[in-house]
């Protein structure tokens, strides 16, 4: 219960940002979701001190030169990443975003079409 207890405050602190300072600043977020729950969630799965590194990333990496797009948390940390080099938690480039299902089905080796015009869809 008490491990928990950091993990609760910083929730509570990114949501009463949500609710107030981004409601005034606005959502101008690049990524979906935006870097606050982005935050929220990579703290919720992997602590504060590892998550607050990842979060951190993220938002380095949101500015008009960095990235944009899908990005979401990793359910995997780096094996390269300790305690005492916490900017090895975070990915500084790129995002990390779901492969669509066309690409991997069209990639997918075993697919093969159905019998009858080439479209993958079988005729009654």
């Amino acid at each position: 219960m008490v491990a928990r207890l950091p993990r609760r405050a910083a929730h509570g602190l990114i949501r009463g940002y949500q609710l107030s300072l981004s409601l005034l600043v606005g959502r101008h977020c690049r990524h979906w979701p935006s870097c606050s729950a982005y935050t929220d969630e990579a703290i919720q799965r992997h602590g504060l001190w590892r998550g607050g590194w990842v979060g951190f990333a993220r938002i380095c990496r949101c500015n008009p030169y960095g990235t944009s797009g899908i990005d979401l948390v990793c359910e995997e940390l780096p094996p390269d990443a300790t305690w005492y080099r916490p900017w090895s938690y975070g990915r500084w480039r790129g995002v990390n975003a779901p492969p669509s299902e066309g690409v991997t089905a069209a990639f997918d080796s075993d697919a093969q079409p159905a019998a009858g015009d080439g479209s993958g869809t079988p005729h009654p």
